[in-house]
């Protein structure tokens, strides 16, 4: 086929280079303002903030790029924050292998569980997902391990790796901060890989994703094990943050939260869930003298998102620069 039948597309090439240089600079910048962070904001809340944009993005993974809407995700977080707290305050384990124990646990769990509820789609899925974590709330409840409505307290930060001594705060936040990259890493990878590449096919078109011969419930399970894998990431690195695991880590407000943020920051969209969660994060840190008030502004303020800003805070951003883009382009 000749040029002439396509002339636009010769300087694509150019226009992505220059994007990429631009998310590059962007990358580079923001992990240097994360490395000072910590020397001018309190670095305990610095890490909650990461906790829950980690968990933010393992949802945004099912339901902004598979078209999942999961309202169990507290399941997985709140799992692997027992497992890794029991672990390390009962058996002794290392902040490291509490991790890996708490990550393999949600892991089986998401797996388990997206086998029940993967076949089916919309609000059957979003129901199924619910009742099995209301399962598991009241399995937490009463099992003994859980330490009930009490919870696992006090849990110690034991050395990482056996040298490194984690029980200061700012010795902490760099561990964290690793984590989050090395979540955020896999999550940015896998969106722009081939297999995010199907999910997307699957979320705008499964019949025809089908027709095309893809096998679209082995990839939303797949979807399905990596977000509560991630999510189970956020919820262990939670626990050394915290010291504490309780039933508020697998309650049903904590699945609303996480959509909470994903819908104000923006769904389906590689920053939106971290912006979301620093401003509910936020929220509940500076407004926590207003009480029980804190929700009724949270609720104002998704309904003002919602409204306002269909896509989100970053999702709008995103919409008014490609529309900029489009009038530079067309003068």
């Amino acid at each position: 086929m000749s040029s002439a039948t396509h002339p636009a597309s010769a300087p694509a090439p150019a226009t992505s280079g220059a994007g990429s240089n631009v998310m590059l600079l962007f990358a580079v910048a923001a992990v240097a303002v994360l490395l000072v962070a910590p020397f001018g904001v309190y670095p305990v809340f610095l890490m909650k903030v990461m906790c829950f944009a980690l968990f933010a993005c393992a949802f945004n993974l099912l339901l902004g790029y598979t078209g999942l809407l999961s309202f169990g995700h507290a399941m997985f977080f709140g799992g692997s924050a027992y497992i890794c707290a029991h672990t390390t305050k009962v058996l002794g384990f290392t902040p490291e292998l509490a991790i890996l124990s708490g990550v393999a646990f949600s892991v089986v769990l998401g797996f388990l569980a997206g086998l029940l509820s993967i076949r089916r789609q919309g609000i059957y899925f979003a129901m199924v997902t619910l009742a099995l974590a209301q399962m598991f709330f009241f399995f937490c409840l009463q099992a003994k391990f859980t330490g009930g409505e009490d919870g696992l307290q006090a849990v110690p930060r034991r050395p990482l790796f056996g040298v490194i001594d984690i029980s200061q705060d700012i010795h902490l936040y760099y561990f964290v901060l690793a984590i989050f990259l090395f979540g955020f890493f896999v999550i940015y990878r896998t969106i722009h890989s081939p297999f995010g590449q199907v999910l997307k096919a699957i979320r705008e078109n499964e019949p025809r994703a089908i027709s095309l011969g893809y096998r679209a419930n082995q990839y939303k399970l797949l979807a399905f094990v990596l977000s509560a894998a991630l999510a189970g990431l956020a919820g262990s690195t939670k626990v050394l943050v915290f010291q504490l695991a309780s039933l508020t880590d697998v309650a049903w407000q904590m699945s609303g939260e996480v959509v909470l943020m994903t819908l104000v920051g923006g769904m389906g969209t590689v920053l939106g869930p971290v912006v979301g969660a620093a401003v509910i994060v936020t929220m509940q840190n500076y407004l926590a003298g207003l009480g029980e008030w804190v929700l009724v502004i949270q609720g104002v303020i998704f309904v003002l998102a919602v409204s306002l800003f269909r896509r989100g805070f970053v999702g709008e951003v995103i919409a008014i620069w490609q529309q900029m883009k489009a009038r530079k382009a067309n003068n």
